[in-house]
Order: C-alpha cells, then structure tokens, then sequence
C-alpha cells in the first residue's frame, strides 16, 4: 500500500475521507446532527499540506488501488506540556470501506517512521473516550493508556480523550 507525503491538491480527497471516517467512527458518541453537518469542503479549507515550517503538522496518505486516497496520518511535535521533546500522530483516519484492509496499519507504520526521521524516540496520541475499535487498533500497535485524560475542542466540539503512548524505538 503506497503511502506518501500529501501535497495541497489532496485536501479535498483527505477532507473527503477525514468527514467519512468521523460520521462513521463517532456515530452513538456524538451528535448525529453536528456529524450529518460536516462538509468536507469546511474541512479542506483548513489544511497546510507542504508547509516550510519544520514544527508545522506533517500529513502522509495512504492510496489505493486505483491511486485514490483511503486513509491520512498526521504527525508533529507532541503539544502536551507534559510531553514536550517527543512525538505526536495528531490523526489517522482510513475511509470507513477501507477499514480492516491493513491501510491503518501502513498508515501508523509510516507516521511511526517519520516521528522517528524527525528524530523523536516517544510519541503520543489522543483518542476519543468511547473509541473501542481505535483504542484496540492502538493497543495492537503497542501503544498503552498512560493515564492522562483531556476534554478537547474540536471542530467547534467538546470532547473527552484519553492518551497513549509508545516507545518508536
């Protein structure tokens, strides 16, 4: 399964697959209204593919196939004060028809490879409280719960999350 860097013309494919993959993965624990009214071209218009900033979020996609994209990983520097000098994978989405196809693992694989080429031994990741299917995928990976929880803003949403870590070396 190709995985590469995305470029600024994949975000309207990645914000494709990023509000398919909420409206199935947070069907049940989040509101079906706030998720029927995701819109992919919202989603698009916020992404920096190919920023020059060395701290700026890096994102790597999966494709398939037929070369369309399936899945998107995103990596930067850990933001948790606690956690400052390693890693973060901030996303990992696969298309909900993808799911179970091993692009999620190739995904993690790669970001897990790039924290690494960026030079961090650790790295985090947040996932939603109630997420079992990801926190299993997660475990399988070799990350642990270690303890620390948060409720987050995103996309104008309160929610609460727990975090995991793992070793990259």
């Amino acid at each position: 399964m190709p995985v590469r860097t995305a470029q600024p013309d994949d975000a309207a494919a990645v914000a494709e697959v990023h509000v398919r993959a909420w409206q199935a993965a947070y069907r049940g624990l989040m509101a079906d209204e706030f998720l029927d009214s995701l819109r992919p071209e919202d989603r698009a218009a916020r992404y920096r593919f190919a920023a020059p900033d060395p701290d700026a979020p890096e994102t790597l996609v999966v494709t398939d196939t037929a070369g369309a994209i399936a899945g998107f990983a995103t990596v930067a520097p850990a933001r948790d004060d606690d956690r400052s000098g390693t890693g973060e994978v901030c996303a990992l989405y696969v298309d909900p028809p993808a799911w179970g196809s091993g692009m999620g693992l190739a995904l993690m694989q790669a970001a897990r490879a790039r924290l690494v080429e960026l030079g961090f031994t650790q790295a985090g990741l947040w996932v939603l409280v109630g997420n079992d299917r990801a926190q299993r995928f997660y475990r399988r990976d070799g990350w642990t719960a270690d303890g620390a929880r948060r409720t987050d803003q995103v996309w104008g949403v309160r929610v609460d999350e727990v975090r995991f870590v793992r070793s990259l070396i």
